[in-house]
């Protein structure tokens, strides 16, 4: 069964297949990117929301379109539990780096990021578990979404146990991997398809996407509201 994975904007993603909708990091309030292209956070209806870390660019709408729709959260222990506490959301599957949840769609393992997690909503540095980065099994396509990191030598072992078809990688440089660290980890990882997130957002993160180049690899800047079919 095919996928369309839809880009929505900075690092915001909805996967597609047959009856499954699942929204990653689904930032579009306050998020230019997607305002710009009239994508608004009550337009989506996901069946399933997944999330890399708590910061407010990627935790985004997510308490919001969780509770319109029903859709099930999967994120870290820590955004769980404050997600059920201070939200009353009750369909949780929650996981940490190291491990994976099955879900209805598919399965979902939680990856070591290097970045941070707090809930700058609340307070500055408010703790909120570790980053991580997904790989979601959705039909018979695997996609990387690597949330915000760093590059780390790590992302070959990623590569070698779960064979991605597609990368998600952040490419804006200051707060995650510039674009010529983000042309190693594509390349370390080994997807066939390569897609740019996390980049010309703001003013510091804004880069020259065409130093973006792994060797060997499709490499597809999507603009937000672009689909790919897989």
């Amino acid at each position: 069964m095919p996928v369309t994975i839809r880009f929505l904007g900075h690092s915001a993603f909805m996967f597609e297949s047959g009856d499954f909708r699942v929204a990653i990091d689904p930032f579009l309030t306050g998020n230019p990117s997607a305002e710009a292209a009239g994508i608004k956070a009550d337009d989506l209806n996901p069946t399933h929301i997944l999330l890399t870390h708590a910061h407010g660019d990627h935790l985004g709408d997510t308490p919001a379109i969780a509770k319109r729709t029903g859709a099930q959260v999967i994120a870290n222990h820590e955004i769980s539990e404050w997600l059920g506490s201070e939200h009353k959301i009750a369909d949780l599957n929650p996981g940490n780096p190291g491990g994976g949840v099955p879900t209805s769609f598919g399965r979902v393992e939680f990856t070591y990021a290097i970045h941070s997690s707090s809930l700058d909503s609340v307070s500055p540095g408010f703790y909120m578990g570790n980053p991580c980065g997904l790989v979601v099994r959705i039909a018979d396509t695997t996609i990387y979404h690597a949330g915000d990191t760093a590059l780390f030598s790590d992302m070959k072992l990623i590569g070698e146990l779960y064979k991605p078809d597609i990368a998600i990688l952040p490419v804006g440089d200051r707060y995650t991997m510039g674009p010529k660290h983000a042309t190693l980890a594509a390349e370390w990882v080994g997807a066939k398809t390569a897609i740019p997130c996390h980049y010309n957002t703001w003013p510091p993160i804004e880069i020259d996407i065409n130093d973006f180049a792994p060797k060997g690899i499709d490499v597809r800047a999507l603009k937000p509201g672009e689909t790919l079919s897989v």
